[in-house]
């Protein structure tokens, strides 16, 4: 199995499908592509991702590629049912809560990400204050966090999911920035931040520069 990665480690999405395998006990190497340098726009790698985006996986044991990070994440979990911790909430209506988390989080807070890149989180990256655009978008983060957390809550579901290591990263985005956020929330995502798929990515190699 291999998973295609940018090569400095800054993408979230990426970094969601790296905490799906480790957390599936899944082996896997993985491939880097300097986006920089436009590789994930080469023809071998359109041969790959139909999305010519990372995270791509190929599943050599299935003869099967895929692109984009929930998606990933949805087949491993299903095509390894039996293979190291679920991915998704087993209640129906959880489950669906936490796809739908996921993909308003990569739809939606385009404010957030734009001022509050992942360099803020992974290279501690001092950023200017939030803009009025932003600080709408912070809020409105909150309050749907708040929604399903509430304070001393661990997970958002009754065990972890893969989707709370996507919010826990979107509001990392906030906490590591020193911006202002809801002191229950600044708990949930240290505490999501330590889960050792998590550590294994954070610590990473980067190049500071």
């Amino acid at each position: 199995m291999i998973l295609y990665v940018d090569a400095n480690y800054l993408s979230p999405y990426a970094m969601s499908a790296y905490v799906a395998l480790r957390e599936k006990g899944l082996a896997f190497e993985l491939r880097l592509l300097n986006l920089q340098k436009a590789e994930q726009a080469s023809a071998a790698y359109a041969a790959i991702s139909n999305t010519q985006r990372v995270p791509a996986l190929v599943d050599n044991a299935h003869n099967f590629n895929l692109s984009e990070s929930s998606a990933i994440a949805e087949y491993i979990d299903e095509r390894y049912r039996e293979r190291g911790h679920s991915l998704y909430p087993a209640n129906i209506s959880a489950r669906a809560k936490a796809r739908e988390l996921q993909a308003w989080l990569r739809s939606d807070l385009q404010h957030i990400r734009e001022e509050r890149p992942t360099e803020v989180v992974f290279l501690k990256r001092s950023p200017a204050p939030l803009s009025a655009k932003a600080q709408t978008a912070a809020n409105k983060l909150f309050h749907a966090a708040t929604q399903l957390l509430q304070p001393g809550q661990q997970h958002l579901f009754d065990e972890w999911s893969i989707a709370d290591t996507d919010l826990a990263l979107m509001l990392n985005r906030l906490v590591l920035a020193e911006d202002p956020v809801p002191e229950h929330l600044v708990h949930y995502a240290y505490l999501q931040w330590q889960r050792p798929s998590v550590q294994d990515w954070v610590n990473l190699p980067r190049q500071i520069g």
